[in-house]
This record gives structure tokens, C-alpha cells and sequence, in this order.
């Protein structure tokens, strides 16, 4: 009973333990030839149709006597190994989803891309063997890293990540900037890659001093055979003479130098959004009156990320020292989001391509930027994380998405999610929708009574014989803190009633 109950919360937190090596022993070291790995990699990346797939329907590790993924499972020397063969037996009542005819290539200012799925511009894709072997495996196109007429000296070390708890990695903090290698180096990498993957779409992102310098940026790119320029207004800390953030936060300065862009080349512009501002819209408007063909969103976010308080330095440390540095990863989709729907919003540009990106992990989270108006999606910190691997569960998960949802393309999905979001003195509030608890699945914790008597309206008791919630009815204000903070999924939304009906209903359940 308790497995069908947990299956989901006992797989993920097991899941979760994995270190999804590189060349992992334990696929290896199993007899039956069972690709653990990936398998437990498509679960962590919420492709649990692809994970289940992947699993024989008469499931060797029920009758594996020897263990052997356990036995050379690198997560051993830490503590315990994982429970391979759990995830799998339970992996494979997971639904087995075969995609029907999916077509994800998807038209992006005017260009035709094989699927959503981008590097954005960063590390991850900087020179010709990086984004080669990305687009090898299957990736759609590449923002390669902003390129200038200068190569920029790094600092070292230049990354730190945040934590919490048992997770490692919420979000990430860089310090690093825009490319360092020559601009004809930058060239070279972008002819090539355009004459060895025509089929590929290659962004050239770029970065000027004045305005002289983004116009021969421009021209330079398009020679070099880029099928659109991305132009870098936002780099969290390339301020100095007027570079980056500095010149997304000013609408007249993203305008001159778009049109400085446009002088230069006759493909697409993308005008790369700074969110260190209230306003998103406002130099996002700016830059398509200017010549725009669309916007990219959102770069990364200011951040101090930490403080050491034994010698009082901030992190990323160097010989003491650090900087304001630009904050990424899965944390900052919440914000990413928020700005794409707040452009979308507006009628000058509601029907502008926009390129999103901003803690993208999985299929799940692109499907998202894709239904609030996002024709394709760019990611880095994951793939800085856990490597170009994860465009094949983001495939075959979007894929399983469509196929079961009753769409035959992507561009079905662009936008979908926009008209549910509303001014709240739209937002109904005349009803109340009351919390529905799961007495099988309730373990009695008392976290429900916890953060609600702590944080909330005092609405529910702890029974003191099995520890489980008690709703007081006149009290109840269906704010929901309960369900987000019950740690198996036993509480959910239930029955909506008008407010004033509210305390007769609950006493007469």
C-alpha cells in the first residue's frame, strides 16, 4: 500500500541521490545490459514516460540476485549506494508513452529551427568543438558567447553556487564575462559551425562600446554567415563604459544601439533583456521601434550570492575580493517568467518572437516559457551542471507532453497560458477554495499545523491520537500554505464554496 501511496515522493527523493555520473559503473556492471543511468537521469529530468520506456516489461532487477549496480555505485563512499533496483521497479508502472507524430521544429524570426531547444550565450557554447558535439546530440542552435572587439581577461575562480539543505545546486552565481578569445577567433568558430551544420541556427550575440562598434559587430557576424545577431544589453557586470545592464536599464542607449545594429546587417536582431530593471517592457519596446525583430529574456540577475562570516569575503573569492556577479539557474524561473508574460502583455509587443531563457532544467520548465509566448528557449546553467546530455529527455519529454495532450506541433502550445493570467482586481473573491485532506496518505507530521498556526490563520488542530489535521471551519481562509508544505502530497485543493457559505459546509462534512 504504502508504495502505491509514496511511489512518486520515494522515487524522486531516491532519484534525487544519484550523481548521474559520467560513464556510470553501475550501467556497466549490469548483467542484463539495463541502462540504469539514463534511466534514473529521465526521471531526475521529469521524462517519466521516456524513464519507463526504457525498462523491459518483465523487470530483471526484481529477480537480480547479485547487485552488482548497488555494489559499484559511486554514492557509497559517501554514505549508502542508490537504491537502483527500487527506482526501477517502481519506474516501470510509470505510463509507457510512445510519441506519435510530434513535430517539434518550431519558426523563429522567420527561420526555421529542427526544435526549441538553444544554448544560450555563456560558456557552454564559446568555441567550435563545444557547440559541435552539442549540436551532435541534438541541440536546435546556439547563442554563441558574446563576442567584442576585445577579448576579455577572466578572473579565477569565477563560479559559486547556492544550497539548501540536502540539494546542491538552486542557483548559481558567475562573475565571468564576455568571450575570451579574438574577435577573429569568434569569427572562424561561427564560419565553420555554419558550414559544417547548415541545418543548425547559429546566434551571434554581441557587445559594443559606442555605437560605431556594434554597426561593424553587426556586419562582421553577418559575413561570418550568423543566421541572427543577439544584441548583449544586459550582462549583469560588463558596466564599465557603457557596457551591459548599464545599457538595458536605458531605453534611449538600447535604441541607438539597435539601430547602430540594423546599419550593419539585413538578418533578424534579438534585443537580450537586462531583469535588473521594474520595467522589462520599456526598452523591450524601445528596441523593436528601433529595429528589433525580436527579444531575448531574461539575462542573469545582480546577486551577492554569500558571505563568508569567519573572514568576512564574499564568494566567488578572488585573493580576497569579489564582485556583484550575475545569479542563474532553476531559482530565477519564477522572475524569468514574470517578465516574458509582462511583455506579452503589451500591444506593442504581444506578436514580437521572443527567445526565453532563466532556470530552464527540463522539458517541463521550456513547455512553461513556450505557453507564455516563448518561440524557442535557451538554457546554460544546466548544462553547465549536468552537461549537453539533457537535450534527449528534454525531446523526448516534450515529446510525451504533445502526443498525450492531442497536439501535433510545438507551435500549438505558444502562448496558451497567457489568457489565464489576469490583473488580480480580476481574481475572484467572493468564494473560498477549502483544502482537501488524504487521511491514507497523511503520515501525521503536523507540518500542515505548524506552518499554519505559524504562518498562517490558525485554522487547523493536530489530532493528539494519530497526529493528523483537523480543519477549523470559521477560521479556514483557503490560502493553501498546508498544501505546499505537506511533504507527501496529502493535501490538496477540494471543494470551492462562496465565503459565506463557508462554515456551514465544513461542519456539515
Amino acid at each position: 500500500m504504502g508504495e502505491v501511496l509514496y511511489r512518486d515522493i520515494s522515487v524522486t527523493e531516491e532519484v534525487s541521490r544519484c550523481l548521474l555520473c559520467n560513464n556510470a559503473p553501475c550501467a556497466k556492471a549490469c548483467p542484463y545490459g539495463l541502462e540504469a543511468d539514463t534511466i534514473i537521469r529521465s526521471i531526475r529530468f521529469e521524462n517519466y514516460s521516456g524513464a519507463a520506456a526504457k525498462i523491459p516489461r518483465n523487470v530483471p532487477c526484481a529477480n537480480c540476485k547479485t547487485k552488482d549496480c548497488m555494489r559499484v555505485c559511486l554514492k557509497q563512499k559517501i554514505n549508502r549506494p542508490v537504491n537502483i533496483d527500487e527506482i526501477i521497479i517502481s519506474a516501470s508502472s510509470y505510463d509507457r508513452i510512445v510519441p506519435g507524430d510530434v513535430d517539434l521544429s518550431i519558426e523563429f524570426c522567420g527561420i526555421k529551427c529542427e526544435n526549441p531547444f538553444f544554448l544560450s550565450s555563456s560558456v557552454v557554447g564559446s568555441n567550435y568543438e563545444m557547440v559541435a558535439k552539442a549540436f551532435d546530440m541534438g541541440w536546435a542552435g546556439v547563442a554563441f558567447k558574446t563576442i567584442g572587439t576585445f577579448a576579455a581577461r577572466e578572473v579565477s575562480p569565477r563560479f559559486e553556487a547556492l544550497r539548501k539543505e540536502a540539494v546542491h545546486f538552486i542557483g548559481f552565481e558567475n562573475i565571468e564575462q564576455i568571450s575570451e578569445h579574438t574577435l577573429e577567433e569568434n569569427i572562424q568558430y561561427i564560419k565553420r559551425l555554419k558550414e559544417d551544420y547548415p541545418t543548425k541556427v547559429i546566434i551571434a550575440s554581441i557587445m559594443g562600446q559606442d555605437e560605431d562598434e556594434w554597426t561593424y559587430l553587426a556586419r562582421l557576424m553577418t559575413d561570418a554567415g550568423a543566421d541572427i545577431i543577439e544584441c548583449n544589453f544586459s550582462c549583469p557586470h560588463m558596466a564599465a563604459n557603457g557596457l551591459g545592464s548599464d545599457v538595458g536599464q536605458n531605453p534611449e542607449l538600447v535604441a541607438s544601439y539597435t539601430r547602430a545594429v540594423r546599419k550593419g546587417t539585413n538578418i533578424p536582431i534579438l534585443a537580450k533583456m537586462t531583469p535588473n530593471i521594474g520595467n522589462m517592457e520599456v526598452p523591450a519596446i524601445a528596441a523593436v521601434n528601433a529595429g528589433a525583430d525580436g527579444i531575448a529574456a531574461i539575462n542573469t540577475i545582480k546577486s551577492i550570492i554569500k558571505v563568508n562570516l569567519d573572514s568576512f569575503t564574499s564568494a566567488p573569492e578572488v585573493k580576497g575580493k569579489t564582485s556583484v556577479g550575475g545569479y542563474s539557474g532553476k531559482a530565477i524561473k519564477p522572475i524569468a517568467l514574470r517578465f516574458i508574460q509582462s511583455m506579452k502583455s503589451r500591444r506593442e509587443l504581444k506578436d514580437v518572437p521572443v527567445s526565453g531563457m532563466g532556470g530552464i532544467e527540463t522539458w517541463k520548465d521550456a513547455a512553461e516559457f513556450i505557453a507564455l509566448g516563448c518561440e524557442n528557449v535557451q538554457v546554460t546553467t544546466s548544462v553547465m551542471q549536468y552537461g549537453y546530455r539533457i537535450i534527449d529527455d528534454m525531446i523526448e519529454g516534450m515529446k510525451c507532453y504533445l502526443s498525450t495532450h492531442g497536439y501535433k506541433s510545438i507551435s500549438e502550445i505558444v502562448g496558451k497560458a497567457l489568457p489565464q493570467i489576469v490583473p488580480p482586481e480580476n481574481l475572484d473573491r467572493s468564494s473560498i477554495c477549502l483544502p482537501k485532506f488524504d487521511r491514507n496518505k497523511c503520515l501525521g507530521c503536523g507540518r500542515c499545523y505548524l506552518s499554519c498556526y505559524d504562518g498562517g490563520h490558525q485554522a487547523l488542530n493536530q489530532n493528539q491520537s494519530n497526529g493528523k489535521p483537523v480543519l477549523i471551519a470559521d477560521k479556514c481562509v483557503g490560502c493553501h500554505l498546508c498544501v505546499t508544505v505537506c511533504p507527501v502530497n496529502a493535501v490538496s485543493q477540494g471543494v470551492r464554496v462562496l465565503k459565506k457559505l463557508q462554515p456551514e459546509l465544513c461542519k456539515a462534512q
